[in-house]
């Protein structure tokens, strides 16, 4: 076949066919097996059990928290080796699984089996391990890492790596190396400890992440998607850009409940990518817009894409506390792309959706307004001091309620069952990134890496700058961030970057939301940005362009961590130095400080600016984004002079006229 058969095929796809082949290239979870006859039953029927098992024990069930653990990874192995292929190329469509796969499912069952059936006898002999349970070790720890092979290569190898690190680290001169451990002391770290492989990791991944990756594919079924687009259009439709608009919103959302950034692009982005190029959007910009929008979502309240639960579990805080904290981040850093798309469209020249094409907002409310109401419940809940699970579980069967209000939303008996299969096999992915960093986070405690690494970037950093700390620190995240999934990337940048921060008098929390932020924000970070990767594929636009547009666009997100670093102002509840109205006042600051830098990023204000009122404008953004008296009132006199300029050059033009 020759190249331009192959581009013509190309040309040829649907936008949903070219979303789902970029995915299928970058994300394995759209790469799943699927089974005919008696095998796909079965499957379906083993995935409901699981979410059951799980709903059930993560409630009002008794186990003990190693054997929970133990069973979720049991569960999640057999449905890896089941649903994923070994090799991309491998046939899918399948009527019984690779004997191979079936072997690999016998050993996950086997070790983690024998773990729930002997932890308790080991525990209470002192932890004592025979040699053939280092060896059963050694088996889990390889079916571990086949698993994470074919979910999250890139998780995989970053694994193995830190893994030889407790072998070859000895070899290491300076801070960076260590004493040296034999083969029986990292096998009972990573297996048989609770720092390993059945740590905080895949604790977050039976408890949190499980439930709230089911919960959203409730809402799904639902048509809570349907409504949150519909009622995007209806609030930001008309205006200039609007199709740009309903994209930022509609993904903010979206993002904020599945926690993945690229299944949002790839969803979402097959319908408000085209939509934006048709309004007049550039292909690399409008690509660029639905990969930031869809990346923010993972540290957007209430949800947050599970990750502020995982953030929760290691501050030993509420998640509302943490969910509060995130507000403000996360309002600056959709507030600076909505203008963006707004002051873009000015510059273009560039009219919403034509008024017959806006659905009706009393309508919609009226009709799928109550498909809301899992949410308020669930916010509800959690302010309340009702756990997280606990809300999710609730939440869960009243979306299954609310769709039963309004006969066009009801959830029939198959979409119930549709939701229980999907959001288990959603949960598989990143619960199996949540085993394998487990080794990370073993290694990391076991050879003291985090310590040695602070003292490392301490003796570089001069007088323990908080601010060049913290570029190094953001640098790390982005680094170890690049290609993994948003909860896992969080974890790992946890372990690493969160004690170098606290050594330099940052606090635990700012330190956390820090490293989440730029964790987050790789994923439109170039070179890999993977979320522009699958844009940029569905628009036909230029990757790099694509990123680095991207880059821009979401500007404020990798500023901000930078001002609350030093000031926890900017997250409300952080510091019980500042007031409620004072965290508002630095809200109100903030937020216009982020206008005037986006204004000053796309020549735009009140009108066309020139490279004078840009660089002004650039120059009121820090002052205004730092809490502070005296800035405040500098940035704003300077802002003032700005907008008096601006009217003074409109009325000559008008009267020029």
């Amino acid at each position: 076949m020759t190249d331009s058969t192959l581009t013509n095929q190309n040309e040829n796809l649907t936008e949903e066919e070219k979303a789902q082949k970029l995915l299928e290239e970058k994300d394995s979870e759209s790469r799943l097996r699927t089974y005919t006859g008696p095998m796909g039953i079965a499957i379906t029927v083993l995935l409901c059990v699981w979410t059951g098992f799980q709903l059930w024990f993560s409630t009002f069930g008794v186990i003990s928290a190693i054997n929970l653990r133990a069973f979720h990874c049991i569960f999640l192995m057999a449905f890896t080796f089941l649903l994923y292929p070994s090799y991309k190329s491998q046939k899918r469509s399948r009527k019984f699984p690779p004997i191979v796969d079936l072997i690999l499912i016998a050993a996950a069952v086997f070790t983690f089996g024998y773990l729930i059936a002997h932890y308790t006898e080991i525990a209470r002999n002192g932890g004592r391990i025979s040699t053939s349970e280092v060896w059963i070790a050694a088996v889990a720890l390889i079916v571990v890492f086949e698993a994470s092979r074919r979910t999250s290569f890139n998780l995989a190898i970053l694994a193995a790596v830190f893994l030889a690190y407790n072998f070859f680290g000895k070899y290491i001169p300076g801070q960076l190396g260590h004493n040296g451990f034999t083969l029986k002391r990292v096998l009972i770290t990573q297996f048989w400890g609770t720092q390993g492989v059945l740590g905080t990791g895949i604790s977050v991944s039976a408890t949190y992440i499980f439930l709230f990756v089911v919960f959203g594919s409730f809402l799904k079924y639902s048509g809570f998607s349907k409504f949150i687009n519909d009622f995007s259009l209806t609030l930001v439709g008309q205006t200039p850009g609007g199709p740009a608009k309903v994209a930022v919103l509609a993904s903010a959302l979206m993002g904020m409940i599945n926690g993945s950034a690229v299944a949002n692009v790839a969803t979402t982005g097959t319908i408000t990518i085209p939509l934006m190029k048709q309004t007049g959007y550039k292909k690399e910009f409008a690509a660029a817009v639905e990969a930031t929008a869809s990346t923010g979502g993972q540290f957007c309240p209430p949800i947050m894409g599970a990750v502020g639960f995982v953030m929760a579990e290691f501050l030993n805080l509420s998640y509302t506390a943490v969910m509060v904290a995130s507000i403000l981040p996360a309002f600056l850093y959709y507030l600076g792309l909505l203008i963006a798309v707004h002051f873009e469209a000015k510059r273009l020249g560039l009219s919403g959706i034509s008024k017959e094409n806006i659905p009706n907002a009393l309508k919609v409310v009226k009709e799928q307004g109550h498909l809301v109401l899992p949410l308020v419940i669930l916010i509800a809940m959690m302010v309340k001091g009702f756990t997280p699970l606990l809300a999710a579980v609730i939440s869960i069967f009243v979306t299954i309620g609310a769709s039963w209000i309004r006969k066009e939303t009801r959830m029939t008996p198959d979409k119930i069952l549709a939701a229980c299969v999907e959001g288990a096999r959603g949960a598989i992915g990143v619960g199996i990134s949540c085993v394998i960093i487990g080794v990370i986070i073993g290694t990391v405690t076991l050879t003291s890496l985090g310590l040695n690494m602070g003292y490392l970037i301490l003796n570089v950093v001069p007088s323990n700058s908080i601010y060049l700390t913290g570029f190094l620190v953001m640098l790390m995240s982005i680094i170890l961030g690049m290609g993994v999934p948003g909860v896992a990337a969080y974890v790992i940048v946890q372990a690493v970057a969160v004690p170098v921060l606290i050594k330099v008098g940052i606090a635990p929390l700012p330190a956390h939301m820090f490293c989440l932020i730029y964790a987050c924000l790789s994923n439109i970070t170039p070179p890999v940005a993977i979320s522009c990767y699958v844009a940029s594929g569905i628009a036909g636009s230029n990757q790099l362009k694509t990123g680095l547009l991207a880059v821009r666009l979401g500007l404020i997100g990798f500023l901000i961590p930078f001002f609350f670093l030093g000031n926890p102002i900017l997250l409300i509840g952080a510091s019980s130095d500042y007031t409620l109205w004072q965290s508002l006042w630095a809200c109100v600051t903030a937020s216009v400080g982020t206008v005037t830098l986006v204004g000053a990023l796309e020549g735009w204000f009140l009108r066309k600016a020139s490279w004078v009122e840009r660089a002004a404008l650039l120059v009121v953004a820090p002052l205004l984004l730092y809490a502070g008296v005296t800035t405040d009132i500098i940035g704003f006199a300077i802002l003032a002079a700005v907008v008096i300029y601006e009217i003074i050059r409109n009325l000559r033009e008008k009267i020029s006229k």
